[in-house]
């Protein structure tokens, strides 16, 4: 069976240890979720799959190795093909996003090429050169099936319907498409290109929920092996079958999906727990019996009681350090297994919000609503009212509105008609999608004060709740990465008194623990909270009403996202009933109109049916008659040895016609004399 699989992978990166013990395998069309930390090495294992990163032996591996250099061994099949979603290459100037996707038939298009000029050669080639170039173009044809080359515009299509690639977006230049827009392209691309591995490294983060849900269909039928990086927990649950944990440099290996995952990583997290607390037990009685021997030695100065000591003394060292390893069959060797004081805790945000007083009852209010880019109409006569404690999700595909909404609520972009404001006492945090702060040649701790009257061991401290430790916090902004830009916008906006959160996309470069961390703080949270988000995980911890963006217009959903999901499927499917109702009631009447007028015709229609039939006969049989002579005056033509292959291909393409006519009348004929 074709298998990937890395064994026991040690990695560097310069001098810093990044892989400490990393061992999985991934079978033939299995879908594997690799999670943990941001920073915890999950990229630079699918560069070492995809071979980006290298592995940098000592001279002499396996034999010999040394400190700084890597260990262990990834194995990729040789003929698998692999691709990597991350890389996001170059193009030439001019180059239109429907030309990058059509690189992906590149070979379909060279085989094409080829038998066109083929074609055209043997319009003036004879005998054996005729022959040898049949052969040559048999093989071409063959070639070009087996690389589904007749499929080639289905396929173009399907991606470009499921990711949303209209007409108007094909035709735009690549280099001038955002990083977002890029990604998307380069997805499509790979998808297209049909690889045995597929390797994704956050594909959900600039795709809206319908293109989402589409490639989780698409994904879950693929053919080859998918490994994917992501912080998508729905997505994860909806497509994977296993999951690969990275934590503290080495991996961990669970089977089913996201959910599967926590469920078993709880329980295993118990079993440690209850092992710990007896093996601690054990190690203290043993203690209080060697202190206990040692007493009475002295007492009675008896030399057994010392060697009874030094045994148990013995038995304690190997239990203090004998492997910690819990494999059961390891176990089962009769060596004692140690095991590791659970990490209750790891090194995650703080986040907590101040207590500040409550903004009036109308939070967010819109009336009237309209704007439009150009002929383009994003909202129409939209009419919106947000409470005060409500915890509101605005959801919409990409290019519906959503943000243009936000940017009118915040005063940054003005509507055509109608009003939106916030309501009175309110006090307004927002988190953009693309953080940029004011000066980005300022470090962390310069950022944090620059509006803000605190002392600087004050400020450290705080910054440390969103883990900017140490000398981190001297790092310029403009070096920061998403996830840190974030961490840090956050500590900016919980420092003040806010009762009205407004979030765009806040989980897109966050890792699992801290979306976590963040939705806890949330729900803590005493104000009002408005957000956009495609993180549908997200959404259903914390949405308590989803408004969609639907026709130009604002609709209100009264739960979270599984509500609103389940609400649409419904209504989907009535539609889809309704639809199959009217066509069999339309059939019905259709069918009663038919077997009336079939009644009213049988009535004044009196043909003798039987010499009907001997005429249709007749006919037939000269049919037969003259298509077997056709085709035998045709066969004796195509046997002339002076024929040219234009004329001889003209000659087998009519035998092949009245061939196939033949067969029909045939059976024509069979009918009749039944």
């Amino acid at each position: 069976m074709f298998e990937l699989s890395l064994v026991n992978v040690k990695k560097y990166m310069d001098e810093t240890l990044v892989l400490k013990n990393i061992s999985f395998q991934v079978y033939a069309g299995e879908k594997v979720g690799i999670v943990g930390v941001n920073g915890s090495g999950k990229s630079t294992i699918l560069k070492l799959i995809a071979g980006i990163e290298q592995m940098n032996y000592y001279i002499g591996y396996p034999q010999t190795s040394s400190y700084g250099y890597d260990e262990g061994f990834v194995c990729v099949p040789r003929e698998a093909t692999c691709a990597y979603l991350e890389q996001i290459p170059q193009y030439e100037d001019g180059m239109k996003v429907i030309d990058v996707l059509k690189v992906a038939f590149a070979e379909v298009y060279t085989i094409e090429n080829k038998m066109r000029e083929l074609e055209e050669e043997m319009k003036f080639l004879e005998t054996d050169n005729l022959e040898k170039a049949l052969k040559q173009y048999s093989k071409l044809v063959e070639l070009y099936e087996v690389k589904d080359g007749y499929n080639t515009e289905e396929k173009l299509n399907k991606i470009c319907t499921g990711l949303k690639l209209d007409e108007n977006f094909l035709n735009k230049e690549f280099n001038l498409l955002s990083g977002g827009e890029k990604t998307t392209v380069v997805l499509g691309k790979l998808l297209i290109d049909n690889p045995d591995i597929l390797l994704l490294d956050e594909p959900t983060n600039h795709l809206d929920m319908d293109s989402i849900e589409w490639l989780e269909v698409y994904l879950k039928n693929y053919n080859g092996i998918v490994i994917i990086v992501s912080h998508d927990r729905y997505f994860l649950d909806n497509v994977v079958t296993k999951i690969v944990e990275i934590e503290d440099m080495e991996s961990k290996t669970y089977k089913g999906n996201y959910s599967d995952f926590v469920e078993q990583k709880e329980k295993n997290m118990l079993e440690q727990i209850h092992q710990y607390k007896e093996q601690q037990k054990e190690i203290k009685t043993i203690q209080n019996t060697i202190k206990e021997l040692r007493d009475w030695a002295n007492r009675v100065d008896n030399n057994k009681f010392f060697k009874r000591a030094a045994s148990l003394q013995k038995r304690l060292d190997k239990m203090k350090n004998s492997n910690t390893e819990s494999d059961k069959e390891y176990r089962t060797r009769g060596q004692y297994v140690r095991t590791k004081k659970p990490k209750l805790e790891r090194n995650n945000m703080n986040l907590s919000f101040k207590e500040t007083e409550r903004s009036g009852n109308e939070t967010i209010k819109a009336e009237g609503l309209s704007k439009s880019f150009e002929d383009k109409v994003i909202l129409k006569d939209v009419n919106l009212l947000i409470n005060f404690g409500e915890r509101v999700a605005l959801i919409g595909p990409n290019g519906s509105g959503k943000t243009t909404f936000l940017k009118m609520l915040l005063g940054e972009e003005e509507p055509d008609r109608g009003i939106v404001e916030l309501g009175a006492s309110v006090r307004v945090a927002y988190l953009p999608q693309q953080i940029i702060f004011k000066d980005e040649e300022l470090t962390v701790l310069e950022c944090f004060r620059e509006d803000i009257s605190i002392l600087e061991g004050k400020s450290r401290e705080y910054l440390s709740k969103f883990m900017f430790y140490g000398k981190s916090v001297f790092k310029k902004v403009k070096h920061l990465s998403g996830g840190e830009r974030i961490r840090l916008k956050l500590g900016k906006l919980l420092y003040e008194d806010v009762n009205l959160l407004i979030l765009d996309e806040p989980t897109n470069h966050l890792d699992i623990d801290s979306i976590e961390t963040f939705e806890e703080a949330l729900e803590d949270f005493k104000g009002t909270i408005f957000f956009i988000s495609h993180d549908r995980y997200f959404i259903n911890k914390i949405g308590e009403r989803i408004i969609a963006i639907e026709d130009n217009a604002f609709k209100s959903y009264l739960g979270n996202y599984d509500y609103y999901k389940g609400i649409t499927e419904e209504l989907k499917l009535k539609a889809i009933e309704d639809e199959t109702s009217k066509l069999k009631k339309d059939n019905k009447l259709k069918n009663n109109d038919e077997i009336k007028k079939s009644k009213k015709a049988n009535k004044r229609i009196n043909v003798d049916e039987t010499k009907k039939n001997e005429a249709e006969k007749a006919k037939v049989e000269i049919s037969v008659q003259n298509l077997e002579k056709e085709i035998q005056e045709t066969e004796l033509a195509m046997a002339d040895s002076n024929i040219h292959y234009e004329e001889l291909s003209k000659l087998y393409s009519r035998k092949e016609e009245l061939s196939k006519e033949l067969d029909e009348v045939m059976e024509l004929w069979l009918n009749l004399n039944s």
